[in-house]
């Protein structure tokens, strides 16, 4: 495959932003693709207008949009997990270019270890192969 891809991940948890990372590049790396040109941003919030940032340049098949949101006391994890996945979903829609949600929405650290990376529920590696397949159905649709 020819197409290129963007991984915009969040930085705020350092250590599942670079296992979701690795785990979306293998996934790319499997699927036969080069390696995505990674844009990092502090937080989930700010993944939206990355991935609309990347999708409107024109350089990228689809956009892997990574990080992980853990619920604390307050309201904030409700409004953040809420706002990025309605951002990212907005990004794809206007633009037309493929944009997952590979947000990991959990209560605690060790879910959050749990899906980013190797196990059923990685996170990372589901989000690159969301973009994959929705680039597929583009690409057969597009004749």
């Amino acid at each position: 495959m020819s197409e290129r891809y963007a991984i915009v991940c969040a930085q705020f948890y350092d250590e599942l932003a670079r296992r979701l990372t690795d785990s979306a590049q293998s996934a790319l790396e499997s699927a036969g693709c080069e390696m995505a040109e990674c844009f990092e941003v502090p937080g989930a919030f700010e993944l939206p207008l990355a991935a609309k940032l990347c999708a409107v340049s024109g350089r990228f098949a689809g956009v892997i949009c990574l990080g992980a949101v853990i619920r604390g006391e307050t309201d904030h994890y409700d409004y953040v997990c809420a706002e990025s996945a309605r951002g990212i979903q907005a990004a794809a829609l206007e633009t037309g270019v493929p944009c997952s949600f590979g947000v990991l929405t959990v209560d605690t650290m060790e879910q959050a270890m749990e899906r980013s990376g190797g196990g059923v529920r990685d996170g990372g590696r589901n989000a690159a192969e969301a973009v994959l397949a929705l680039v597929a159905v583009k690409r057969q649709l597009a004749g």
